[in-house]
C-alpha cells in the first residue's frame, strides 16, 4: 500500500500525522509520503513536527520549492531528511501516477 498525505495549511500538520500514525498502526508496511506545500511549509519549523520526522525515518517527507520561496525559507530551514521537490502539485501528480493513494486531511 502506497499513500501520500498532503498538507497545505499549517493547521493540518497534526491531523495528517495522526492519520499517518493510525494508518501505520494497521498497515505497518505502508509506504508513506508526507508532501507539504502552501502555508503548510512552515510546519517543518515546528518542534513537534521535527520530532515526528526524527521518530519516523521510514516516512518520506517532501517540501515544495515554490512554497519555500513564497514563505522566504530555504533548505537550511528544513530537517535534513526532507526532500525538496520543484513543485508540490507536480509531485502529487507523479506520486498518484505511481500508484499512491491521495489523502488530504
Amino acid at each position: 500500500m502506497k499513500v501520500v498525505f498532503h498538507v497545505d495549511e499549517m493547521g493540518k500538520w497534526q491531523e495528517a500525522t495522526n492519520n499517518i500514525r493510525n494508518l501505520l498502526h494497521l498497515e505497518e508496511k505502508a509506504e508513506v509520503v508526507l508532501l507539504v506545500n502552501g502555508s503548510g511549509i512552515q510546519s517543518y519549523q515546528l518542534k513537534h513536527a521535527q520530532k515526528f520526522i526524527r521518530e519516523n525515518p521510514n516516512i518520506s517527507f517532501h517540501a515544495c520549492h515554490n512554497a519555500l520561496k513564497a514563505f522566504q525559507m530555504d533548505e537550511a530551514d528544513l530537517p535534513a531528511s526532507v526532500k525538496i521537490v520543484p513543485a508540490g502539485v507536480l509531485d502529487l501528480i507523479a506520486l498518484q501516477a505511481a500508484g499512491y493513494a491521495y489523502i488530504k486531511p
